[in-house]
């Protein structure tokens, strides 16, 4: 019997996002409206709504939807803003992005990620991301700030030059502190280098390239 994506979508929704406390509206309709089966590998479509991390290739795995859903929630974006996304994956949480904002910039070291994501957003109508190939911790730099920055893969220490990433009033998540016990933040610029942080939940994803803690040797 073929599967009912549409149907599934929506089970997702309701059975696993909206219990883990992501109540916005907005949210939980680009979810729903969003198809995430289009962003997974062919391998992975019957998953695609399971409560899984997926991998994706060198190392990285796409996030959980209820772990997409509270990242979208706690950015708490207006349509006239813009984001800047540090990790493209699959591009599903950049069309997530798009969908809640008014421009996404959306970075990834892998040009194979970067391709496959842009085949796949322009095949769902998303027309006001931009996709870039770089290395982020060490080499990137935008030509501007943003309202929201959304890191995808974790840090062990948030780097100085992603704040700086930030307008005044702008919020970032990322992902930070040791594997498998890692603490989800939202950093909040409040003006005059001020930053408010708030702990969100605890998950464990892969390390950003360069952002992993120093392996210790221990005799």
């Amino acid at each position: 019997m073929a599967m009912n994506f549409e149907q599934a979508r929506q089970n997702m929704v309701e059975n696993q996002v909206r219990p883990w406390e992501v109540l916005d509206f907005d949210v939980l309709e680009t979810l729903k409206g969003i198809r995430r089966e289009d962003f997974v590998a062919a391998a992975h479509r019957n998953v695609s709504f399971a409560d899984l991390t997926l991998p994706l290739g060198h190392g990285e795995v796409m996030m959980k939807p209820v772990v997409e859903g509270r990242v979208l929630q706690a950015l708490e974006l207006k349509k006239t803003e813009t984001v800047l996304e540090i990790g493209t994956g699959s591009g599903f949480l950049t069309a997530c992005l798009a969908r809640l904002s008014a421009h996404v910039t959306s970075v990834d070291m892998h040009a194979d990620f970067v391709e496959a994501a842009r085949q796949r957003l322009a095949a769902t109508g998303v027309t006001n991301a931009s996709l870039e190939t770089a290395e982020a911790v060490n080499g990137y730099q935008p030509t501007g700030v943003f309202d929201a920055v959304v890191i995808t893969g974790a840090v062990h220490t948030v780097p100085e030059k992603f704040v700086r990433w930030l307008k005044p009033g702008g919020r970032m998540f990322v992902v930070r502190g040791d594997s498998p016990a890692q603490t989800a933040v939202l950093l909040t610029h409040e003006g005059e280098g001020r930053y408010r942080e708030e702990s969100l939940f605890e998950t464990d994803l892969p390390y950003l390239a360069h952002a992993a803690p120093v392996k210790r040797f221990v005799l």
